[in-house]
């Protein structure tokens, strides 16, 4: 009984050093944490530069400039008067 109890204890004592979440998988944990946190941050800015354009673009109240900027870049559609300056979006 006691050679059960003692294995128990090792086997837990194991677990809790190398284990998955034990103290040496600690720092990997707090890496991808870190990485992860990161990602979210950029894909929380993409989001709400995405919601910005849509609120720009709602049917019921679109903003001029956003749908003259959309109709040139997207269907090349230009006045004869007007002169094109393309500059890099810093977003791509």
């Amino acid at each position: 009984m006691q050679t059960f109890a003692l294995l128990a204890l090792l086997l837990m004592g194991g677990f809790a050093i190398a284990g998955p979440s034990g103290l040496l998988a600690w720092s990997e944990n707090l890496r991808l944490r870190d990485q992860r946190q990161a990602q979210l941050a950029e894909l929380t800015a993409e989001r709400d530069m995405l919601r910005n354009k849509v609120e720009l673009l709602d049917p019921e109240s679109a903003d001029p400039d956003m749908v003259g900027e959309l109709l040139r870049s997207q269907l090349n559609v230009v006045h004869p008067d007007e002169v094109m300056i393309r500059l890099e979006d810093p977003t791509d």
